[in-house]
C-alpha cells in the first residue's frame, strides 16, 4: 500500500485557486524530512518561525519609537503579528495559501536590528567592505545559519517558497539597494502570489499602525491628518455610520476604517488584475514581470499623499530623528568595541568568527540584539562607574 499523502494538503489544495502555491508542488526543503500528516509543509514553517529565538526578539525590537518610550507603541512583534493577520484575509479572498503567506509574514522581519531601521543603516554602513548589511538578507541568514535547534543541520529548514519570500520581500521601508541578488533564488523570477501579498500587507500594517502611534505620542495631530484625502475619506465613513466620537475611540476607529478600506480596495484590484493579465498558473505569477496585488489608481495615489505626510510629520520629527542618530551612535559604538577588543563579545560569537569571520560575527550578534539589549550593552562597555547589569 503506498503512502498517504498528508491529510492537510489534500484538504487545502482543493480550495485553492490554480495560481496558489501548493506543498505538494513545492521546492521543498535543503534538507530532507517526513513531512505530517496532519500539517502542512507551510504550517510547519509557520511554527518553526513562532518557536525560534529570532522570533521571541521581535517583542524588544522597536519600529519608529525605541522600548523605553512607552509599552503602549508597537514594536516589531506587535507589528509582524498585523502583517500576518492583514496577509490571510487577503491571501483566503484570492483563493491563495494562507498558511504560505502567514510563514512568510511572521518571518519577515526576522533579520531586524535593535533601534528599527536605524540600527540597519548603521550596520550597513560598518559592513561597507564586507558586502553591507540588509534586513532581509539578514532574515535568510537566520534561517538558513543563526538558528540553532536541530541535531542534523543549522536553521530552520524551511520550504524555498518562505525562505524566498524573505529574500525577495519589497516594500517602500526596505533598502534593496544594498541587497545583492541571490542567485539560489531565481532573481529574474517573481515570487509567489502569497509572498507578493504579504509585501502589500506589510505596507498597509506600516502606514496605520505608524499613524495610531504618532497620535498616542502628540507627533502628529487629527488636525494635520485632515488635509490628506484619504483621512478625509475615512473621517466621513466614520461620522455618517456614529456621529460625534471621543477621540481616543475615534483614534481606533480611524484606523480600522482606513485598514478595511485598503484591504478591500486592494481584494478588489487584485482580481480584476489576475484576470486581466490571464493569471492562471504559478508558473504565470512567477514570470509576470510585475507585482500582482495592487491598489486602484485612485487609492494608490491617496495612499501615497498619506506616506509622505508621515515621512515628514512623523519620521522627520526632531524627537524621531534625534533618537534614529542616538541610535546609530550606540550601535556604531558597540561595533568598534567589539572590534577592537573581541573578547568582549559572547564566547558563541567568538567561535562564529573563526566560521564567518570578525567583522560578520559582530554584525550577525548585533543584529540580533533586542533595544533593552543593546542599551543595556551600552552601559556595560562605556559606563564603567555604574553598576553592571546582568547578563
Amino acid at each position: 500500500m503506498g503512502k498517504r499523502k498528508p491529510r492537510m494538503a489534500r484538504i487545502q489544495e482543493e480550495s485553492l485557486a490554480s495560481y496558489a502555491a501548493r506543498t505538494s508542488t513545492s521546492k521543498g526543503r535543503v534538507y530532507k524530512e517526513e513531512e505530517d500528516f496532519f500539517r502542512t509543509a507551510y504550517q510547519r514553517d509557520r511554527d518553526r518561525i513562532v518557536h525560534s529565538t529570532a522570533f521571541r526578539r521581535l517583542e524588544y525590537k522597536t519600529q519608529v519609537f525605541v522600548n523605553h518610550e512607552g509599552d503602549y507603541f508597537r514594536t516589531r512583534l506587535t507589528h509582524t503579528l498585523e502583517v500576518a493577520q492583514i496577509s490571510r484575509t487577503v491571501a483566503r479572498a484570492l483563493g491563495a495559501n494562507e498558511d504560505l503567506a502567514e510563514a512568510i509574514a511572521l518571518a519577515h522581519d526576522i533579520g531586524h536590528t535593535p533601534f528599527g531601521h536605524s540600527g540597519e543603516t548603521a550596520l550597513n554602513s560598518l559592513m561597507q567592505d564586507e558586502g553591507g548589511f540588509e534586513h532581509n538578507r539578514q532574515g535568510l541568514r537566520v534561517v538558513e545559519l543563526l538558528e540553532i535547534r536541530y541535531p542534523n543541520f543549522r536553521g530552520l529548514n524551511l520550504t524555498y517558497e518562505v525562505r524566498e519570500g524573505i529574500i525577495k520581500h519589497g516594500t517602500p521601508h526596505d533598502n534593496s539597494s544594498c541587497r545583492p541578488e541571490i542567485a539560489d533564488y531565481e532573481p529574474d523570477q517573481s515570487p509567489t502570489l502569497e509572498a507578493q501579498i504579504v509585501e502589500v500587507a506589510d505596507s498597509i500594517a506600516y502606514d496605520n499602525h505608524d499613524i495610531d502611534d504618532g497620535l498616542k505620542a502628540n507627533l502628529i495631530t487629527f488636525d494635520s491628518l485632515s488635509e490628506i484625502a484619504i483621512w478625509r475619506v475615512v473621517q466621513n465613513l466614520i461620522s455618517r455610520a456614529y456621529g460625534r466620537l471621543d477621540e481616543r475611540i475615534l483614534r481606533y476607529q480611524s484606523v480600522r476604517h482606513l485598514i478595511n478600506l485598503l484591504i478591500t480596495d486592494l481584494i478588489s484590484e487584485t482580481y480584476k488584475v489576475l484576470n486581466d493579465k490571464r493569471i492562471k498558473t504559478l508558473k504565470d505569477v512567477r514570470s509576470c514581470p510585475e507585482r500582482l496585488p495592487r491598489f486602484s489608481s485612485e487609492i494608490a495615489e491617496m495612499k501615497k499623499e498619506l506616506e509622505s505626510f508621515l515621512a515628514s510629520a512623523l519620521y522627520g520629527h526632531h524627537r524621531v530623528v534625534r533618537m534614529a542618530h542616538k541610535a546609530q551612535r550606540f550601535i556604531e559604538e558597540i561595533f568598534n568595541a567589539y572590534l577592537e577588543e573581541p573578547r568582549q563579545m559572547a564566547p558563541e560569537s567568538r567561535r562564529w568568527a573563526e566560521e564567518v569571520g570578525l567583522k560578520r560575527a559582530i554584525c550577525d550578534y548585533i543584529a540580533g540584539m533586542t533595544d533593552r539589549f543593546a542599551q543595556e550593552e551600552h552601559i556595560r562597555l562605556f559606563s564603567p562607574f555604574e553598576r553592571h547589569l546582568s547578563y
